[in-house]
Formats: C-alpha cells, sequence, structure tokens
C-alpha cells in the first residue's frame, strides 16, 4: 500500500471515530466488487449486452422511456435482465463492514444510493434507512401513468433470450388499466416517473439527518457522470470520505479520498478501526 493512501486511511478512521451518525453515499462502483457491471461509457454497457451493441444501441437509449413505446419487448429484456442479475447477486463483505461502521454510532447508518439494485437490501440494511435517489427496478409503475401507482416486482419472472436481448411473453402490465408496466426507474430523459416512493424515503432522511450532531459521509464509486450522490455529500456540511479508485479528489479542507475499490478501502477501514 503507497504510503498516501495509508494517510488517507487513517484521517478517514479519525472522521468516523469522531461521528455519532453515518451517511452511505453509493453509486455504480460499489458493486462492481460483485461482480455487476459498470456502465461507463457505451463500451462498457455495449460489453455487457452484445445483442445491443451489434443494434448500435446505446445505453442513453435503452434506459429511456420511449423504449418501452417503441420496442417493449427489447426494452423489459434489458430490464428484465437486470432484475433477474441483481436477484441473485450477493452483496460483497464491504456491505457488512457499512453496517459495522454504522453500529458504532447512536445515530447509526442512512444510505443514499443511486443504485437501483436493491442490493443495500439485500444486505441487510433497513428499508427505512435507504433512499434510492433513481428508484428501484424492484418496484413498477404504470407506462401511462394512469395514475400513482407503484408495486413491487415480486410477481415478475423474466425469460429473456441471451441472443437477442429480449424477454418473452406475458410482459408486465399495469393492474389498474391494463397498459405495459415498467420499472420505477428515473431513466433518460423521463417524465413518466412517479416518484412518491423516494420522496417518502428524502422525508425519512431528512428527518434522520436533523438528530444528527456530527456527521460524516462515507462516499463509494459515485462518479461524475451522473454525479447525483457526489452533490448530496458535498452540499452537507460534513466531513466527506470519498473511495473511488478513479475519482478520489475532495476539495481542501472538505475531507479525504482514498483512491481505492470499495471493498479494498473498507476492509482497510475495518483493520484500521480495530
Amino acid at each position: 500500500m503507497m504510503p498516501d493512501v495509508d494517510v488517507a486511511i487513517a484521517e478517514a478512521a479519525a472522521l468516523l471515530r469522531a461521528a455519532d451518525g453515518l451517511l452511505i453515499g453509493a453509486g455504480a462502483g460499489m458493486g462492481v466488487d460483485s461482480g455487476l457491471p459498470d456502465f461507463r461509457g457505451d463500451r462498457g454497457f455495449w460489453r455487457a449486452y452484445p445483442p445491443l451493441a451489434a443494434a448500435g444501441i446505446r445505453f442513453v437509449e435503452i434506459a429511456n422511456p420511449h423504449s418501452f413505446d417503441t420496442d417493449p419487448a427489447l426494452a423489459w429484456g434489458f430490464y428484465g435482465h437486470r432484475l433477474a442479475l441483481y436477484r441473485t447477486t450477493v452483496p460483497h463483505a464491504g456491505f457488512a463492514v457499512l453496517r459495522e461502521l454504522g453500529a458504532r454510532m447512536p445515530y447509526g447508518a442512512f444510505v443514499f444510493t443511486s443504485n437501483v439494485d436493491g442490493q443495500f437490501q439485500r444486505a441487510g440494511f433497513a428499508a427505512d434507512r435507504i433512499v434510492e435517489c433513481h428508484g428501484s427496478i424492484h418496484h413498477l409503475q404504470c407506462t401511462r401513468p394512469c395514475g400513482d401507482a407503484i408495486w413491487p416486482a415480486d410477481g415478475v419472472d423474466p425469460v429473456v433470450d441471451a441472443a437477442t436481448c429480449r424477454m418473452a411473453a406475458p410482459l408486465p402490465r399495469c393492474p389498474h388499466c391494463g397498459a405495459l408496466a415498467r420499472p420505477n426507474i428515473l431513466m433518460f430523459g423521463d417524465d413518466r416517473w412517479l416518484d412518491a416512493r423516494t420522496a417518502d424515503q428524502y422525508a425519512r432522511f431528512e428527518a434522520w439527518r436533523r438528530r444528527v450532531a456530527r456527521l460524516v459521509v462515507v462516499e463509494l464509486g459515485a462518479g461524475s457522470d451522473v454525479p447525483s450522490v457526489r452533490r448530496m455529500g458535498e452540499g452537507l456540511r460534513a466531513p466527506l470520505v470519498r473511495i473511488n479508485p478513479r475519482e478520489p479528489h475532495v476539495a481542501p479542507g472538505r475531507g479525504v479520498g482514498i483512491p481505492l475499490g470499495a471493498l479494498d478501502a473498507l476492509l482497510t477501514l475495518r483493520a484500521c478501526l480495530g
């Protein structure tokens, strides 16, 4: 380990010891150590979805509400594959470390994530301590939408042709009007996303944050391309521990950056804290 990383880990440990509440900010890089794909640019996306690469379909085009209008079987092939993948993915050991860090503090931990994969819930974090700022693939809504209903995707069992990235019929339907259903996820160019579930999460987060006197933010794998998580951490008056192998920079006086992946950094932090 390089000396500057040693110093950064020690500084981060000191910030954690001084805190009474932990905000965990997580981006796509948090899931990489669990084997989940990181859609960094079209090349990273196309490596994960060769049929879409062959058709020249970009991530912003398939992760878009209009894809459900133009080619619903393909749109659901993409999201159905992801739903099945996330259901079977085992969260890496770093999630348990974060739970341990939160348990050390009087007000525990709260999660703010741009990930839609539900991995924090699978790792044992309480659902009422999580903000999913871009929604969740494990919940559905109407594509129209015909109303404000959001419901669990538990009844969806995707069968996806790997060669074409198309989901077999029947595709999920709205139980209220019969129109095509879609994941309750904020997509690109999305003016149809129903945000009531996420708004409730934000309200619980704000109530928790008002109780915390000495907040510390640990941000993991959150890039600047989609800066939702970085903006949240930077906007709070709290020290920031930024764990990111590619973009670890933190403004002077605001905290410390650790240029490691999430799992390596968290295991090293736990060893340092003892």
